[in-house]
């Protein structure tokens, strides 16, 4: 068995259990949903398995009886479930009960919110905090609440170690695996996507090659904020025809509905005083290895060539890009953690750009990723920029980069490399 790697998100399931009736955690498969919750529920109900779910379907009170915590693995199989557990959490207020993990919305179920009744959580792939590479020294939940923060700090990871992370995953029984092994785990992992997964979310795939060419240019687009029609316009399949517009249209709602797109929105607040702001969401893959296998990038193109031609108005090479990804992924998770939300920001005319945006109740901080450790006045313009522009709440400024050494400029920026940023 795979080593269990300790999750942020286990202390804000063990807080969510301790006052609250039921919790879901959401998340694609394989990010390590079922083995956290295992580690706190003392009954398991795995849905994914049809006699098991058959006898659920029929007799939905084998779930009352058993030992709670009761944890429901991939509740999606028999959508009713949802609703059952929040009949019984009306009943009986008291904490712990019910544990829902799945891996799909889904489709066309009737589904109530739950509502003051239980927490939604969402889990991602393992954050750089998690894959234990080096040891945080900066937290984001701290910045938030002082947002002046600063370390002066030193690591070794390397620039090498981060190309390493993205082609490695962040799905704990993918990375647990060989370096020769995880790309085929990988493939494995697209193929039963495209050939089961969307399919049983009711999407049919005519031609599965159509929708592989419609990940390899979402891929493609990366950290960009390209339109969807040029990533339909880039999805040309090898027979020379491409989905049609509804077609790419539903396949991105049944990829989202299956965690797979992990798309950052954009930062839109009202009343900050701040003009035409764009609205786009900014494109990645739940994870970077993904988009990495999807376009044949492995360890060594990415160290040595710059890789396909990223779609989208932004500049950057695909490396960047991927790397943007890595700590997006990781901000996600320390965000959620924080009790944060993660947006991105960039002006109508792109005159302005920020790469992230981690807003919380009483500061935000504002992210700038660069893989060049060397820095001068023009890469942070943007960041001193909105400290200026908006006032409602103080404004953290940050350069993550993969360069070895923490500090912090004259400007007020606070420059961390990516491994030293954590929860």
């Amino acid at each position: 068995m795979t080593e269990y790697l300790p999750r942020i998100l286990d202390a804000s399931l063990a807080e969510v259990l301790a006052s609250l009736p039921a919790v879901a955690v959401d998340g694609a498969k394989a990010v390590g949903k079922t083995s956290t919750a295992s580690r706190v529920a003392r009954s398991l109900f795995a849905l994914d398995s049809e006699p098991t779910a058959a006898s659920v379907r029929l007799d939905p009170a084998l779930l009352a009886q058993a030992a709670h915590p009761v944890l429901i693995d991939e509740w999606q199989r028999v959508p009713s479930v949802w609703d059952w557990v929040r009949r019984q959490v009306d009943a009986s207020a008291a904490p712990g009960q019910y544990i829902l993990t799945g891996s799909a919305v889904p489709r066309g179920a009737s589904v109530h919110s739950g509502a003051g009744r239980m927490v939604r959580l969402q889990m991602r792939p393992l954050s750089l905090a998690e894959r234990g590479i080096a040891e945080p020294r900066l937290s984001v939940a701290d910045l938030l609440m002082q947002p002046d923060a600063a370390i002066r700090a030193h690591t070794d990871v390397t620039l090498r170690d981060y190309v390493r992370e993205i082609t490695a995953s962040g799905f704990p029984g993918i990375r647990a695996h060989t370096p020769t092994s995880r790309p085929r785990l990988l493939d494995g992992y697209i193929a039963t996507i495209v050939d089961r997964e969307v399919p049983e979310q009711g999407t049919m795939v005519r031609r599965p090659q159509a929708l592989r060419s419609w990940l390899r240019a979402y891929a493609r687009a990366t950290a960009g904020t390209a339109r969807y029609e040029k990533i339909l316009d880039a999805a040309v399949p090898e027979q020379g025809d491409k989905p049609a517009k509804s077609t790419a249209a539903a396949y991105r709602d049944t990829l989202a509905s299956l965690w797979l797109l992990d798309p950052v929105p954009a930062w839109t607040p009202e009343g900050s005083g701040l003009k035409r702001l764009g609205r786009t969401p900014k494109h990645f893959l739940v994870d970077p290895a993904i988009a990495a296998r999807l376009l044949r990038l492995t360890e060594a193109r990415l160290l040595t060539e710059a890789g396909p031609v990223p779609l989208g108005p932004q500049k950057g090479a695909i490396l960047g890009r991927l790397f943007e990804a890595l700590v997006g992924l990781s901000l996600h998770t320390y965000a959620l953690s924080a009790g944060a939300e993660l947006f991105h920001l960039r002006t109508h005319d792109g005159s302005r750009e920020i790469d992230f945006i981690v807003e919380g109740d009483d500061a935000i901080i504002a992210v700038e990723v660069k893989l060049s450790a060397t820095l001068d006045d023009h890469d942070v313009r943007h960041l001193n920029w909105l400290a200026g522009a908006y006032r409602d709440r103080p404004v953290a400024k940050i350069v993550v980069t993969a360069g070895e050494f923490a500090y912090h400029r004259p400007d007020g920026v606070q420059v961390v490399p990516a491994a030293l940023l954590g929860p």
